[in-house]
């Protein structure tokens, strides 16, 4: 069996970090965690030590580095067909794939506009026409695909999937902003942020005590 170590930086801000860390936790795949912080320019401290990359997460496999997190996903689907992190479905693995690289690459006014801050409570900030047709594609998604492949369970594609991995920092931010959802959204937020693994991580979020000022434009001084 492999032996994993998965590197992340600080729980309350790092979003990519949050996926890679809830789909092993949600799998009940056994790894070691290695917690960096983020610098105050945002930059992770002792990164170049796992990945020439610059960021975080990095996967280690047997001590060798996995970066990015589609990478991890695909690695860790090699690694453990049995947990299919992939929904078993072909049309739905298809989908599914599909939303995590729009995850991937798309958002960027939601993610600019709305930095994830666990501990932060920021009812009505960042919103904007970019932010809101971010916000408004989400809700879409999550419509469709509950509506399409949801009947096995709450989640999107029913039972877990890395695509709800994907998808839960989206879910803490819309929870930090308040942002009004459909009630079908709403209810898809609420069981991502009902699921254990993604408790442990926003429980441990909200002990950290770093403040990075890059990411708490709305924080008062």
């Amino acid at each position: 069996m492999a032996r994993l170590k998965l590197v992340i930086a600080n729980k309350n801000y790092s979003s990519w970090s949050m996926r890679a860390w809830v789909l092993l936790r949600a799998l009940g795949i056994d790894f070691e965690e290695v917690r960096l912080k983020f610098s105050p320019d945002v930059s992770v401290i002792g990164i170049e030590r796992y990945s020439a990359a610059g960021k975080v997460p990095v996967l280690l496999v047997d001590a060798e580095p996995v970066w990015d997190s589609l990478a991890i996903c695909e690695t860790v689907a090699e690694l453990f067909p049995e947990k299919h992190i992939w929904p078993r479905e072909k049309r739905a693995r298809q989908v599914a794939r599909s939303l995590c690289a729009e995850m991937h690459s798309s958002f960027r006014a939601m993610r600019n506009s709305m930095p994830m801050n666990i501990r932060g409570r920021h009812p009505g900030k960042g919103m904007n026409p970019d932010t809101r047709r971010d916000i408004d594609r989400v809700v879409s998604i999550w419509q469709e695909c509950r509506r399409n492949f949801g009947a096995g369970g709450d989640l999107l594609f029913g039972q877990f999937s890395a695509a709800d991995a994907y998808f839960a920092p989206v879910a803490m931010r819309f929870a930090t902003y308040a942002v009004e959802l459909p009630t079908a959204a709403q209810a898809y937020a609420g069981s991502v942020r009902a699921l254990r693994s993604v408790r442990e991580w926003t429980d441990a979020a909200k002990l950290e005590t770093a403040f990075i000022a890059a990411e708490e434009p709305y924080a008062t001084p």
